[in-house]
């Protein structure tokens, strides 16, 4: 199982270009969808949401504000990773109300917890919550990455894109949300040269430092 891992990794590239005639199926979609809210988070708080598109048209409209990366408009879908545009006490508070209601844990052994975080936020300015939350989106999207390639699914993500362009455009800003990464997935074309070329990495020894 291990050495799979590893031979999935290798077989995983930035995929160029994408065979718009294969689709992601809703299998396919759903273990992205679980897999994206099972990441982990710092604090556990979440703040992420996910868009996906789907649409061929919409994708289309995706390509001059993604600098005209065509991956957007032949992949089987596009997934937007979002931030919430607030990070208030009260969505502290609504996520120890999810935390009591799963666990059935008794507030008095949340409230320690809760008080901290919400004193710990009101004391940020809203730059670096926004690059607290961006961090998390990354993280994220490293999980997806992985489990895209152990699904036998290509990926592209994509930092060379107009937030505010796609945020207006599909109205996520209307959601409360900001876009901040793009994950183009679906299926290599055949004639996609750059999937047959070598993975050009450091090396363990380089990149890995075990200390005594």
């Amino acid at each position: 199982m291990t050495t799979d891992i590893i031979e999935q990794l290798k077989w995983r590239y930035a995929t160029k270009k994408f065979d718009s005639t294969k689709i992601l199926s809703e299998e396919k979609l759903s273990i992205l969808k679980e897999s994206f809210n099972l990441t982990a988070t710092s604090y556990g708080l979440q703040p992420l949401k996910m868009v996906v598109i789907g649409n061929p048209e919409v994708k289309k409209k995706l390509v001059p504000i993604t600098m005209n990366q065509e991956q957007v408009s032949n992949a089987s879908h596009v997934l937007i990773l979002c931030i919430e545009r607030k990070m208030d006490s009260k969505y502290i508070v609504d996520y120890f109300n999810l935390v009591e209601e799963t666990r059935n844990t008794p507030r008095e052994i949340l409230n320690p917890f809760e008080s901290f975080l919400i004193d710990e936020f009101a004391d940020k300015s809203k730059s670096n919550i926004e690059t607290w939350m961006t961090k998390q989106a990354y993280l994220a999207l490293g999980n997806l990455l992985t489990v895209c390639a152990l699904e036998d699914i290509d990926s592209c993500p994509i930092e060379g894109f107009d937030p505010t362009a796609y945020d207006t455009l599909l109205g996520i800003d209307k959601l409360g949300l900001q876009s901040v990464l793009v994950l183009a997935v679906g299926y290599r074309a055949d004639d996609d040269l750059f999937s047959g070329l070598e993975k050009v990495r450091r090396g363990v020894d380089e990149v890995v430092i075990d200390m005594p």
